[in-house]
This record gives C-alpha cells, structure tokens and sequence, in this order.
C-alpha cells in the first residue's frame, strides 16, 4: 500500500509539473501577441544589429573605453533636451549626440595638448559628463509631472519603447550601416593601417571623428534598450566573440550583427520567462556568446588551444622516448627496465606513448630486445643529431661551458629543422663527436627540397621538418611524419595515396601537400 501511494504521488508530481510547463509555455507564446513585446523585440534587433556592425571597428581601433565614455556622457544632452523640448524622443536624440560629440572633442583636446595618459582623460571627462547628466535628472525628477527616471537611462526601459522610438532607431540603423558600406574601404584602411590611409590621401582624423558621431548615435539608441551602463556590452561583447571566430572583417562584422540579434531575441525570451528586467539578461546572454566562442573558437579557442599544447607535449614525449632508445643501444645497454628509469614518467604515461609509437610504426610491440622499427631509428637519429649539434654550436660558437649546456639543448632539440641542421654542420665544419665526446649521427637522408605539389605518381620522398608545426600537426592524423620513407602511389580528384615504408596505405586530402615541403 505504501509502495502504490508512493508511485502515485509521483505520477501526481509528474502531470503538475507537465501541466505547469505547458501552462507558462502558453503564457510565454501569449506575450508576443501583445503590441509592447513586438515593439520591445524589434528595437531590440535593430540595437543588436547597430552595436554588433560598430562594435568590430570600435574594438579593432582599441576605442573600447571611449565608447564605455560616451554611453555616460550622453546624460547632460538627455537633460539639456528635456529642458528646451520636453519628452520628446527626436530631442533626447538631439541632446545625446550634442553631448557626445562634446565629449569626443574634450578626450582628443585633452589627449593631444595636456600631458595626461589617453585612458585617464577619457575617465576625466566621462565621469563629469555622467556626473552632471545625474545630477541633472535627478534635480528635475523632483518637480511635479515630470517622468523622468534615472533608472530607465542607467538600465534601459526596453518594455516602454514607443513606435516613434522604433522608427529612430530603425533610421539611425540605415545610416550606420549605409556609412559602413559607403565608407568601408577608408575605415578599413584607417584602422589597420592609419600611416597608409594618410598617403592614400584619407582624412584620419575626420575619420576618427566621424566614427565617434556613429558611435553617439549608437549610444543613443541603445539608451532605451539596454541603457547606458550595460549598452557597451553590447557594443564590445559581440565584436570581441566574432573576432574570435574569424580573421576576415567582412566575415566578422556578420558574425557580431548575428551574434547581436540572438542576444537580444534571447536575452528577450528570457526575461520574459524570468520575469527580469530585459537589458541586463541581454547583455549576459551576449557574453554567454563570448565565453563560447572563447572556448570553442576554430583557431584561438582556448579547447583547441589545450588541445594543440596536449599534441606537442606528446609529440616531445615521442621524441624523448624514440631518443633515450637510441641512447642506450648506441651504448649496448638497452633493456625495458632502463628505458623507463631514463625517461621518469609517470607509470601510465609509458605503456601510452609506446602505444602511440608503435601506432606510427615507430616502436616495436616488444620492447625486450629491439625497441625501434627502422623509421623509428632514422626519427630517433635525428633527435640526437640535433641534440648534439647544438651543444658543439654553444660551446663552440657561444662559448658556453660543458655542464651549461644539456638542458637548453633538451628543449631546443625539438625545434630545430632540417635547414637550421644544415647551417649548424656548416658552421662547426660537419664534426663527428659532441663537446662530451659523443658520436654526432650523420644526416638521415638528403636530398633536393621541392614543394608537396611537385611530387609525381611513382616518387620516393621525405617530410621536411622545415614545415610549420601547424601542418606536420595535421600530416600526424595521417601517419605522415618526418624522415619516414614515403611512396606517392596514385592521385585523383581531391585526394593524394600514400603508402609508407611498411607497405600502410593512406588516403591524403590534396590540399596538405599545397605548402608542404619534401625531400626527394
């Protein structure tokens, strides 16, 4: 009996909680029918779009922290306006973008004829501005039948927009973006190069001055949105997650708009559902977007960033272990038990990389009597090739003393590539032994260095290690490594056959081979 009421409390549970969630969903569905959640969303849209396109070029030119200025300093024109027009939208426009322009003139005067830092003259007239504009608002407040609260421009009144404030914002829109369009080509030029702009003929500091009227008028129709603490959310956030996500501006300038309406869709939504206040929740999903793509950004995330550092400590725990090998059969003492003591690993760190190695076809399964395949040998040859030519090139060239020398050649050794070899044999005039008297393995293999392209069906070559780490990084997924005998067998349409020296077949897609460069 205890058992059955147990389960129907949970089927009880169940149903209310269906019931609950189908309820707030129609509730949810049942706001957007209203005219003020229609009005709320679009000017909300139009913001993201305007704060997204501005924002690259505001972040690009390092204007971070003027545009945060600005938002503040609009306050003294909101209350100028007030004053001569009363509530009137086209004058809070008027007013704002008056004490904008204002404060652009007061940071640049400061910054070019008073010697003080250009940051700290940006929070000088700003604070004033805002402070001003405060005591302003908060003096006619008082009066009777007067509506003007502090709050909705510090915070934004999203829910009170008016079809007149959605008809600015949307004509302040089309002139943002029409300027962008029109005057790409010079703000391109002009904030990646400003030296080249000025001999192309480009009025910089008209340009400069222009994007601070852009900007004001940014601010402006943002105020009602998101306010003006929180409007440089958006005006930095989505531009700062775009420009992670890619190098190309015009890419980046639809990536932050995108990321700017999805912000305000969603920061919308949620507000809704939460039954919060819509500017802040906008401004927190548009850094939500950010930490995404922080995290996951194809080239600068920081996942792919811990991953590429994950696959070159492996790589150098490859070598090491491909090195110490060499060692110990150079000297006819190679047994398991050394190896490891040789190398200090971790207990689960060995069996791994020697499941990596032999994977390569580097290392044997067994390791009691021969550890090394061929190619393994040649790898490890090379490893300690560098190693030692590096200490002579110190002790020799540098004139570093004999027990200075080990470490930095520990790390180095893994960096050094086929043409810095060369240079170094040249230099000490091609020795035999190192400074501890060591033999200096000769060069693996060499030949002509000709470029991935050029291979035919048919040819013999090497991999470079003169290739950037990027693309060895990526020839590593196909099995293709330095100074491992490789065969072009065949290629057709997008994809190059590859087989190795132990007869392992792969299929490379042909746009590796574009910059790779390999020895025949």
């Amino acid at each position: 009996m205890k058992c059955f009421s147990h389960k129907l409390k949970l089927v009880f549970t169940f149903t209310l909680n269906l019931y609950l969630s189908r309820l707030k969903l129609e509730q949810f569905l049942e706001v957007w029918q209203y005219e003020w959640a229609v009005r709320a969303l679009i000017a909300s849209v139009v913001v993201g779009i305007i704060c997204g396109v501005l924002g690259c070029f505001i972040v690009l030119r390092n204007m971070s922290m003027v545009g945060d200025a600005l938002s503040h300093a609009v306050l003294p024109g909101v209350v100028l306006a007030f004053v001569l027009f009363g509530y009137n939208s086209l004058g809070f426009f008027a007013g704002a973008v008056l004490a904008g322009l204002v404060t652009a003139v007061l940071i640049i005067w400061i910054q070019q004829n008073v010697k003080t830092k250009n940051d700290a003259a940006i929070g000088i007239v700003f604070t004033a501005m805002f402070s001003i504009g405060v005591i302003g608002i908060s003096k006619i407040s008082k009066n009777d039948g007067v509506h003007l609260d502090l709050k909705d421009f510090l915070f934004g009144n999203i829910l009170g927009v008016s079809n007149a404030d959605i008809r600015l914002n949307v004509i302040i829109g089309c002139f943002i973006i029409l300027s962008v369009l029109l005057f790409y080509r010079h703000l391109f030029v002009s904030t990646f190069q400003p030296v080249i702009a000025r001999t192309m003929g480009f009025n910089v500091h008209l340009l400069h001055y222009f994007l601070m009227l852009l900007l004001s008028f940014a601010v402006v129709a943002s105020i009602q949105t998101v306010g003006v603490i929180l409007v440089v959310s958006m005006l930095i956030t989505p531009a700062a997650a775009a420009l992670l996500l890619s190098n190309h501006l015009k890419i980046v300038l639809l990536i932050s708009s995108g990321i700017g309406i999805l912000s305000a869709v969603i920061g919308m939504s949620l507000a809704i559902v939460f039954n919060t206040t819509p500017g802040p929740v906008i401004a927190l999903v548009a850094t939500g977007f950010y930490i995404m793509a922080a995290v996951l950004a194809p080239e600068k995330g920081l996942l792919l960033v811990w991953w590429g550092k994950q696959k070159r400590q492996f790589k150098i725990r490859r070598e090491d272990f491909l090195k110490e090998s060499y060692k110990l059969i150079e000297k006819g003492q190679y047994n398991k038990v050394d190896l490891k003591r040789k190398l200090e690993w971790p207990p689960v760190l060995f069996p791994l990389i020697h499941h990596q190695l032999v994977t390569k076809g580097l290392a044997m399964k067994n390791l009691q009597s021969t550890p090394l395949t061929d190619n393994g040998m040649q790898r490890a040859s090379r490893m300690v090739r560098a190693h030692r030519l590096w200490e002579s090139y110190m002790v020799e060239k540098m004139g570093m003393k004999k027990d200075q020398i080990h470490e930095e050649a520990e790390k180095l050794e893994h960096h050094l590539t086929d043409d810095i070899l060369r240079e170094l044999d040249d230099a000490l005039g091609s020795p035999a032994k190192d400074p501890h008297g060591s033999l200096i393995p000769s060069s693996t293999h060499s030949g002509q260095l000709i470029s991935g392209q050029r291979l035919s069906e048919g040819q013999r070559f090497y991999i470079s290690n003169d290739n950037p780490t990027d693309i060895l990084n990526a020839l590593e997924d196909f099995q293709l490594e330095p100074d491992k005998s490789l065969y072009l067998k065949r290629k057709t349409k997008g994809y190059w056959h590859v087989k190795s020296q132990d007869r392992q077949l792969m299929v490379v897609p042909k746009n590796l081979f574009r910059n790779l460069k390999v020895e025949v």
